[in-house]
C-alpha cells in the first residue's frame, strides 16, 4: 500500500530541509570576517594598553623626541598629568637655579655634589 502523493512530497521536503548544507550560506563568510576583525581589535587594544604613553596608566614615563637636535621635545607623563617641553635651540636657556656640581671621574662615572642651600636641601 502506497502513501498519498501529497504526504510523500511533504516527507521529501522535510528530508531536504534536514540535509540542507551550510556550505552555500553567504552569511557564514561575513560572520567569519567579523570574528577576524574582533581578534584584530582585541590585539590592538592590548598593544595600546601596554604602551608606555598610555594615558590611562599610572606609571611615570619620559619620552624624548629628536634628542640633541634643535627641534627636540620632551614629554613627561606622571599618572594622568602630561607635561610637554620644546627646545628653543638656544644653549643654556631655561628656568631654574644651580643645584650643585657634577664631576666626571677617571673611570667614566659621574659624581654629583649638591651645594649648600640648594633647592634639593629645602625639600
Amino acid at each position: 500500500m502506497s502513501a498519498h502523493p501529497a504526504q510523500e512530497a511533504a516527507r521529501a521536503r522535510r528530508r531536504n530541509l534536514l540535509d540542507d548544507s551550510d556550505e552555500d550560506d553567504p552569511i557564514l563568510s561575513v560572520v567569519n570576517l567579523i570574528d577576524v576583525f574582533l581578534v584584530i581589535i582585541a590585539a590592538l587594544l592590548l598593544a595600546v594598553a601596554q604602551s608606555p604613553a598610555n594615558p590611562f596608566g599610572a606609571e611615570q614615563v619620559t619620552v624624548i623626541k629628536n634628542p640633541g637636535k634643535e627641534n627636540m621635545e620632551i614629554m613627561i607623563k606622571d599618572g594622568q598629568k602630561i607635561e610637554h617641553y620644546k627646545a628653543s635651540g638656544e644653549i643654556g636657556e631655561g628656568q631654574g637655579a644651580k643645584a650643585g656640581v657634577a664631576y666626571k671621574m677617571k673611570d667614566g662615572s659621574m659624581v654629583y655634589v649638591p651645594e649648600a642651600g640648594s633647592a634639593n636641601d629645602k625639600q
